[in-house]
């Protein structure tokens, strides 16, 4: 593991400083950005939107635009452009990047950051050295081509003269930008930073707890604000009698919030929401509220009842996303296999819940957000305050866990609300009940799948249909279908080399927020292909590998071209990430013979299997479980699979899929949010576990080398842990789950 020396968070004034008033360097930036760290007196103009600044002390400042939320993004980003720098690791010090649409999307979400950012990162760290070469040579009154940058400092090769970064940063920082044909970028094989293990660089300041998280942020005169939001969507305060809070030392106020109107979107909820000189006191308050609630139309939402009539509705036909060959309308009883799978509402439960704090002048608003999303937090609460955007200033935190959750910014709108009226600044923090109960919810979900088989009973036709209530009626009153690019997501992008295959899209209404979570739509359609493959392969009494590679067919890489749909490909360019059968069955290969090396099964045991492709990953994942004569569950090992394509940091990548296996097994062994009469019924961690280190199988995992471009590590893991785990069930038991969570009918 390479170790670390530096990171700092600056201000602006802060990098003047280091820069203008007393020192010198180089700065690359795009002019203008005025909330950026890098953004220098220069303002050296840039078509790229990272930053680098090179001090006379000889440090390399890099800008990570990015948030980091436990994923290594400030270590993988800094990775880049330091190889292609040619910088000393140890003379890098990481600045966090605030809020600014010249960046490009900082929404740090979709498993995008390196493989949105790669080439572009690449290209502004050899800019930079660039510059660096062109300043020795002016100095040395030599041909470019004679010198060479390399360990943190040019060298000039017929001489052996050489200078520090420091010595050339005044110099460098005079020229002009190089055009970005002339910059040569590094060969892999000289690569120094790319494709090794690096120790993330807030790893010593969280062991020691020195990291700074939203809840850790700390302002003079703060006041701190906890909200009781309506228990039902759509309802409203009706009665509040607030006297006892009042009287709770330290309440300093209580203030009714306005609920919003239309789709809920990213506005505050509303509620009532107590203030106090510390968050005890407001917590305290708060549970002395008497509130009675207005009726709403989501009043009668009840999980059991709903998931009823999903259920029903996906055995009928619904609207066609895709048709592969020519529509099957002969279903003969004797040659059919059908089932059914649903997966339960599902909540982000991360292990910082949402918390940001604002201070409102009235001139501007400055936030400090553990978020996910800088600009859009900036959007948003501009809109709210009546602002415009450039008033709005985004300072990003570290992370205490994210999974989508915090890529909905409404947590900062109601602390920049707060803070407007009160004239203060106030941080409003979310209780592990608010965000279990309020948060925006992984959709709930029904579907069907159809096999017609042939004299071998192997599928010579397929049908499946998918009803979940859709992101899209989030941000849209009405809408009631499942959106095009949630079917994308392991849906109608499943390339079976089946010779009729339809796809159906299926009506659900939408009673609660509903967002995006880790691997959003993925999360049910892995687990309903994936458990019916196997189903298929036991029917027909071969390993479930081998009923994938069968599926799947000869390797080739596949367009969907003439089925009916465009496919999104999660913003990528069929032709650079394609959906390649061949990488598919490699990671199965990879998966299978790791589990033919394993020790016999016992009784009671059995292995799972399923791959899946996301975010432009291939991961494989096989699961050995036991079940013991009382239907007590234990998951004794994971074996997993990743290709991504070319990868930064190993280490990363290893880290980030062994927690994709944890998190997938919560999901699918313990996860269930459920409503009754319109209210969520769980609250906290003993009604909504989470997967303790004694359920934790040994996890091994397998990287792909690779030289594909760099795609997603954050998300692809976690979709193929539910089938392989219930499908290792049923090689155990001969049980066949298909209703999410495990622990309906096993002990956990």
């Amino acid at each position: 593991m390479r170790t670390f020396t530096a990171v700092q968070n600056f201000s602006r004034r802060d990098v003047l400083k280091l820069f203008g008033a007393t020192g010198g360097g180089l700065a690359l930036g795009a002019s203008g950005l005025s909330w950026s760290p890098m953004a220098l007196a220069q303002d050296k103009e840039a078509r790229l939107n990272l930053f680098i600044a090179i001090g006379e002390d000889n440090k390399v400042y890099l800008t990570c635009h990015r948030s980091e939320m436990g994923q290594g993004i400030r270590t993988g980003i800094p990775q880049i452009l330091a190889d292609e720098l040619e910088a000393d690791w140890q003379h890098v010090v990481v600045v966090q990047g605030l809020a600014d649409k010249r960046y490009g999307s900082q929404n740090t979400d979709g498993s995008r950051s390196i493989r949105k950012h790669y080439e572009a990162m690449r290209q502004m760290g050899a800019m930079a050295r660039t510059m660096l070469e062109q300043a020795a040579a002016d100095i040395w009154q030599v041909p470019v081509a004679e010198v060479s940058a390399k360990d943190h400092q040019v060298h000039h090769i017929n001489s052996g003269r050489k200078l520090s970064y420091g010595e050339l940063a005044i110099a460098a920082s005079k020229l002009s930008m190089p055009a970005e044909d002339a910059v040569k970028l590094k060969d892999s094989k000289d690569f120094k930073h790319i494709g090794k293990s690096h120790t993330i660089v807030d790893m010593q300041d969280m062991l020691v707890g020195k990291a700074k998280y939203g809840y850790d942020v700390q302002m003079e005169g703060m006041l701190y604000a906890s909200i009781t939001r309506p228990p039902v969507l759509g309802s409203n305060v009706a009665t509040l009698d607030d006297s006892a809070a009042r009287e709770v030392a330290g309440v300093v106020d209580v203030i009714r919030m306005k609920v919003p109107t239309g789709a809920p979107a990213f506005q505050a909820l509303g509620g009532v929401a107590v203030i106090a000189t510390n968050s005890w006191s407001a917590e305290q308050g708060r549970k002395a509220l008497l509130i009675t609630w207005t009726e709403s139309a989501n009043d009668s939402h009840d999980t059991t009842e709903y998931l009823k009539t999903l259920s029903e509705r996906v055995k009928l036909p619904g609207k066609l996303a895709r048709q592969q060959g020519k529509e099957t309308k002969d279903w003969p009883e004797k040659s059919t296999i059908n089932a059914l799978y649903t997966v339960p509402y599902l909540a982000h439960a991360p292990m910082e819940p949402p918390v940001a704090t604002a201070s409102v002048t009235e001139t501007g608003c400055e936030v400090w957000a553990s978020t996910q999303t800088p600009q859009s937090t900036a959007q948003n609460v501009a809109a709210n305050l009546g602002f415009k955007e450039e008033q709005v200033k985004v300072n990003v935190t570290l992370l205490g866990g994210g999974f989508g959750r915090k890529s909905k910014p409404d947590f900062s709108v109601e602390a920049a609300l707060l803070s407007q009226k009160l004239q203060r600044p106030v941080k409003v923090s979310w209780s592990r009940e608010d965000e279990i109960q309020n948060g925006y919810l992984h959709a709930i979900s029904a579907q069907f799948y159809q096999a017609k088989l042939n004299d071998n009973k192997m599928p010579e036709a397929m049908l499946q249909r998918s009803a979940f209530p859709s992101i899209s009626s989030t941000f849209a009153e009405g809408v009631d279908y499942p959106s095009a690019g949630e079917l994308d997501l392991g849906f109608v992008d499943v390339p079976l080399a089946v010779e009729s295959y339809r796809c159906e899209a299926v009506k659900a209404e939408a009673h609660t927020r509903i967002g995006w979570m880790r691997s959003v739509c993925n999360i049910q359609h892995a687990f309903g292909i994936g458990s019916f493959v196997d189903e298929l392969a036991s029917n027909a009494g071969v390993p479930c590998t081998t009923m994938w590679k069968t599926l799947l067919g000869k390797a080739r890489k596949v367009d969907f071209a003439d089925q009916g749909f465009k496919y999104g490909n999660y913003g990528e360019e069929l032709s650079r990430h394609p959906v390649d059968v061949g990488r598919y069955l490699n990671v199965i290969d990879i998966v299978e013979q790791a589990i033919n090396k394993q020790p016999a099964v016992k009784a009671g045991q059995g292995w799972g299997f399923a791959v899946h492709r996301s975010f432009t990953s291939y991961v494989a994942v096989a699961i050995l479980v036991e079940v013991d004569d009382k239907q007590n569950l234990t998951v004794l090992k994971s074996i997993a699979a990743i290709d991504a394509g070319l990868i930064v940091n190993p280490d990363r990548v290893t880290s980030q899929t062994e927690g994709a296996v944890m998190f997938g097994l919560s999901l699918a062994m313990m996860g269930q949010i459920s409503f009754k009469e319109g209210k969520v019924q769980q609250s906290n961690f003993h009604d909504y576990p989470l997967l303790r280190i004694s359920q934790c199988p040994e996890i091994e995992v397998t990287i792909v080398r690779s030289d594909a471009p760099p795609a997603g590590v954050g998300e692809p893991g976690v979709p193929p842990v539910a089938p392989a785990l219930t499908n290792a069930i049923f090689a155990a038991t001969g049980k066949r789950i298909r209703d999410l969570p495990v622990n309906k009918l096993l002990n956990i």
